[in-house]
């Protein structure tokens, strides 16, 4: 696949996998790269506002981002926060990323350095008020984390004695309290979102690849809210005659739904940052009858 012989390209396990690979490095700048931020370019850490990107993904995405149509990071949290905990802005070779916050409804734009969102839904400034009271009455507050998300608020039990079993205990009523103010819960890895319905990162991504006219798309994800975005590259392969080949990657096994669906398993992060790495010198290497 024209990679650099001491860190060649990971081959997909599946042929659908094979054909997106395939795609993207022969119409590079027709594809877009579509990554989540925490468990895929950032490690899982207890305290989710201690979270960064790993050290390599912002000098790989540089690499990448000017071989290809485009780069979009498709996060659960706030665009703004992304970017920072990212190390986004301002960085040469990313002029044109793209972030698609709280789930593709917030957007900040690399070449503007501005963040679009829409008013926060009612429900949430309710939901935050009336958190504390169902943690009390769970008898889950200690070790819970109360996440503030602007247009979202999320309740991660990582810090809990017994994190599943703390996780288990808060999904129905959560799921009752967002129910009573017009919002869902999202679950990930011991963490319960709740936030407004109607955009998940399937919406977003699918949105974007349009937007973008891609003619392939690879999508990186390691949690359970990632399920949307493989479902948009599945349909989008299955469209139309051909289809839009697509390469789902899964970094880490934490998550089996996500990982038994993935074209390419990797183990986390730091090689889905080797990933990147690889891209970029493949598709920065001369082509043609010489290549």
């Amino acid at each position: 696949m024209g990679s650099n012989p001491d860190h060649p390209l990971p081959t997909p396990s599946t042929q659908a996998g094979r054909e997106g690979l395939a795609a993207l490095l022969a119409r590079p700048d027709r594809a877009v790269i579509a990554l989540d931020f925490d468990g895929t370019l950032a490690d899982i850490v207890p305290d989710p506002e201690q979270s960064r990107a790993h050290p390599g993904a912002v000098p790989a995405l540089a690499a990448l981002a000017p071989q290809v149509a485009s780069v979009a990071v498709i996060t659960g949290r706030p665009a703004g926060v992304a970017v920072r905990y990212g190390g986004f802005a301002g960085v040469p070779g990313l002029d044109h990323l793209v972030v698609l916050g709280h789930y593709g409804a917030e957007r900040w734009d690399a070449v503007t350095g501005t963040v679009h969102a829409p008013a926060p839904h009612p429900g949430v400034a309710a939901v935050r008020a009336e958190l504390p009271g169902v943690l009390h009455e769970v008898g889950a507050w200690h070790g819970t984390w109360i996440e503030e998300k602007g247009q979202a608020v999320a309740v991660h039990t990582r810090r809990a004695d017994d994190p599943q079993a703390a996780f288990e205990s808060l999904r129905e009523p959560l799921g009752h309290l967002a129910a009573r103010h017009g919002l869902i819960v999202e679950p990930g890895r011991l963490v319960l979102e709740l936030r407004p319905p109607g955009m998940d990162k399937g919406v977003a991504l699918a949105e974007y690849v349009r937007e973008a006219d891609a003619e392939s798309v690879l999508y990186a994800g390691d949690d359970l809210g990632d399920l949307a975005a493989y479902a948009a590259v599945e349909k989008l392969r299955a469209e139309g005659p051909d289809g839009t080949p697509g390469l789902l990657v899964c970094s880490g096994t934490e998550v089996p739904e996500l990982a038994e669906r993935a074209d390419l398993l990797l183990p986390g992060p730091a090689a889905v940052v080797g990933l990147l790495e690889a891209l970029a010198r493949a598709l920065g290497k001369p082509r043609g009858p010489e290549a």
